[in-house]
């Protein structure tokens, strides 16, 4: 659950809409964003206009201010320093632009030499210098280029990932009106152990947002394990309890094989919040909390915690009176809560890269003050684009864009509805 920095992922439905908190911490954004691309890709960013590469005026200029500076001073030789030229333009231009400014660099040389002929200390000592320096130079730029593209290559890997432990949900899904955020706190993995799905079925739609303890490959592949359960038993099981169940299991079983096969994360667990939309309980959901934080409903009249008694995370419950392996026998079912949620709320759910958050003095983020000044000001701020914008805002600003861990944001409620999303 610990790492750097990340993507951002913000489903909303059609729109646009602008506040004073989300236009001052945009750049946030936007950081966030380009630390989720790579290093290649924000280089490419900063360094274009209108889609264009303009990163070979810099040695350009660079070369032009050498030769003035050359031509009008008399103080000491600077035609020398044209060996820097090529070494600027390794640093942000292709391997045939750093070889053009090779050559350039050459050229500028020589013909201080053999034209200008205004300083005695031009010659071969220098020339050598320059050539040495563009060779070196054109090397440098061909093994940079090479590890941007395997860079590149593997995001495409980690972005196919990241699709299929996240699957995109579409709009409507279930019949819910919903939006995520997700922040992945490792900007070269770009996922990590958090994860949310919604899944329909004939028993109503159910809803999984957790969180798996741990980070790297491992933390992926349980979500992943995870989610490949909860889609299969969501669809299939009357009973939320037996999908809580069905969960619980995997997660024994997914630990089970990680120590065989010796692995240092064969004691992972996972926190989690199972949500069950039933048509037959239109002003109530059922819910199961596995050691995670509790579910927020969040309408006009303003922000509430659901009193949910959160039991113990997936793959503990042998800790528990009647867990799998416990002093109570196997069998026990998983607490299940009815909690009511109006028409007009919205449920929000969030991992701990939320909750967590400090800021420079160390106090924890708590989002509930910033949803319930945002409701008094416009209650539109329930609909969930805006609602999981206004939550990753404040995360950020919170701690000045320093994630210490995955970030998850995840707002649902009943029925598809039309709303202005956020500026994401």
């Amino acid at each position: 659950m610990r790492g750097v920095r990340g993507r951002v992922s913000l489903r909303p439905v059609r729109g646009r809409v602008r506040s004073p908190v989300r236009a001052r911490w945009r750049p946030l954004g936007r950081l966030a964003h380009a630390a989720g691309q790579g290093g290649a890709v924000s280089r490419h960013e900063l360094l274009s206009v209108r889609g264009r590469t303009v990163a070979w005026l810099f040695p350009l200029l660079l070369l032009v201010g050498i030769v003035a500076g050359d031509i009008t001073t008399g103080a000491f030789e600077i035609i020398s320093w044209t060996v820097l030229v090529p070494g600027v333009a390794a640093a942000i231009c292709g391997v045939w632009g750093t070889a053009v400014f090779a050559v350039l660099s050459v050229v500028v040389y020589v013909m201080a030499d053999s034209v200008w002929q205004h300083r005695e200390e031009t010659g071969l000592p220098g020339l050598v210098l320059v050539l040495l320096g563009g060779g070196i130079a054109v090397v440098a730029a061909a093994f940079r280029v090479g590890g941007e593209r395997r860079m590149l290559h593997m995001r495409d890997i980690a972005d196919t990932t990241r699709r299929t432990v996240l699957r995109p949900l579409p709009v409507g899904f279930g019949g819910l009106d919903h939006a995520a955020v997700y922040l992945s706190a490792d900007s070269e993995a770009r996922v990590g152990g958090d994860f949310y799905d919604i899944q329909p079925g004939p028993h109503g739609t159910r809803v999984l947002v957790g969180d798996v303890q741990g980070k790297g490959l491992g933390a992926v592949e349980t979500a992943a394990a995870l989610l490949g359960t909860f889609r299969e038993a969501a669809y299939h099981e009357p009973d939320l309890a037996t999908v809580a169940e069905r969960l619980e299991t995997r997660m024994v079983r997914h630990r089970g094989h990680t120590a065989a096969l010796g692995r240092s994360d064969g004691d992972r667990f996972a926190t989690a919040v199972l949500i069950g939309f039933s048509p037959g309980l239109p002003d109530a959901v059922e819910a199961v909390v596995f050691g995670h934080e509790p579910p927020m409903a969040v309408g006009p009249d303003g922000v509430r915690v659901l009193p949910v008694a959160g039991g113990l995370p997936l793959g503990m419950a042998e800790l528990l009176p009647g867990g799998p392996g416990g002093p109570g026998g196997p069998g026990a079912a998983p607490p299940v809560h009815r909690l009511p949620l109006a028409a007009d709320e919205t449920l929000l759910l969030v991992t701990d890269g939320v909750t967590e958050a400090r800021d420079p003095a160390g106090a924890f983020y708590c989002p509930a003050g910033d949803i319930a000044r945002a409701l008094a000001a416009d209650d539109r701020y329930a609909a969930p684009a805006r609602l999981v914008a206004l939550v990753r805002d404040g995360t950020l600003r919170h701690c000045r864009g320093r994630l210490s861990d995955d970030t998850t944001v995840f707002a649902v409620r009943r029925g598809p509805r039309r709303e202005e999303p956020a500026d994401g």
